[in-house]
């Protein structure tokens, strides 16, 4: 799979938060249903700690993008959602640390509430391999 970071002169570079645009040849399109922090057995991992719970959603996402033969280099794009807007700086602290190349394309929400009223973030993906 070839990729190409998408920058327009004309819009702020927002990198290494996030890329305007990425253009993806060949591969296969992987679509990642959101991500909460559960673990395997299904519990709620870091309970009122954004970072904890952030590490877990990546270490969940990284499972299925394993699984589907890649790795946060085939990641593409990812919506967040966060219960709320002072979850943002862990959030993107945990973040910052994955991303050998550019980072995907991102969508952030700020929503009142997710499945589990311990879910503080929520993350959906679309990698190509």
């Amino acid at each position: 799979m070839a990729t190409k970071t998408i920058q327009p002169s004309s819009l702020n570079d927002p990198r290494p938060r996030y890329s305007q645009g990425i253009q993806a040849e060949g591969g296969r399109l992987l679509f990642i249903a959101g991500q909460t922090a559960s673990d395997k057995n299904g519990n709620v991992v870091g309970k009122g700690d954004i970072k904890a719970q952030t590490r877990q959603v990546f270490d969940n996402i990284k499972a299925v993008l394993e699984a589907a033969g890649g790795s946060f280099d085939n990641l593409v794009m990812t919506t967040t959602y966060i219960t709320d807007r002072k979850y943002r700086d862990g959030y993107n602290e945990v973040r910052r640390g994955l991303y050998k190349k550019d980072p995907p394309t991102s969508t952030l929400l700020i929503v009142s509430g997710l499945a589990n009223e311990d879910y503080m973030i929520e993350i959906a993906g679309i990698a190509v391999i």
